[in-house]
């Protein structure tokens, strides 16, 4: 099967969350500002943290530009991942979930109104001056596991 015949998002399977409403995996996303970029750069795998936000069925990352990472990721395949396990250290209960989901990634631009969605940026990584970069993955594989308590 090719990369572009797997299930595009409309069509994975609707998960049930700790109220019991049903929702998509992708708008899991929208409750957590926080998750983790894979690829490989040289042939080595890394994992860089990434805030993100879901528009038009698309996730947006932004991430700092100083390591060339969001480079690794244009016109690749990428891997991205989110979860809530903050809430296990915050005693809440309910039920824990993850998201996963795998798609080309590719370098934006995006226009002022679109950046202020992603909110106030680090001032520094490492105590490097923080440089926004931003990319578009368009998911086409997606998971979702939850953990129930």
């Amino acid at each position: 099967m090719s990369f572009d015949a797997l299930p595009a998002t409309e069509t994975v399977r609707r998960a049930a969350t700790a109220t019991g409403e049903r929702t998509e995996p992708i708008e899991l996303l929208g409750r957590v500002p926080y998750g983790r970029l894979a690829t490989s750069m040289r042939a080595l795998p890394f994992l860089a943290v990434a805030r993100h936000i879901v528009s038009d069925g698309r996730i947006l990352l932004r991430m700092h530009s100083g390591f060339g990472h969001h480079e690794a990721c244009n016109g690749s395949v990428v891997a991205y991942g989110a979860d809530n396990y903050d809430d296990a250290a915050s005693g809440d209960g309910g039920s824990l979930w993850s998201v996963q989901f795998t798609g080309p990634a590719e370098i934006v631009h995006l226009c002022p109104e679109q950046e202020e969605l992603f909110g106030a940026a680090p001032v520094s990584v490492d105590g490097e001056p923080y440089a926004p970069a931003y990319l578009r993955v368009d998911p086409h594989f997606v998971t979702e596991h939850t953990l129930a308590f």
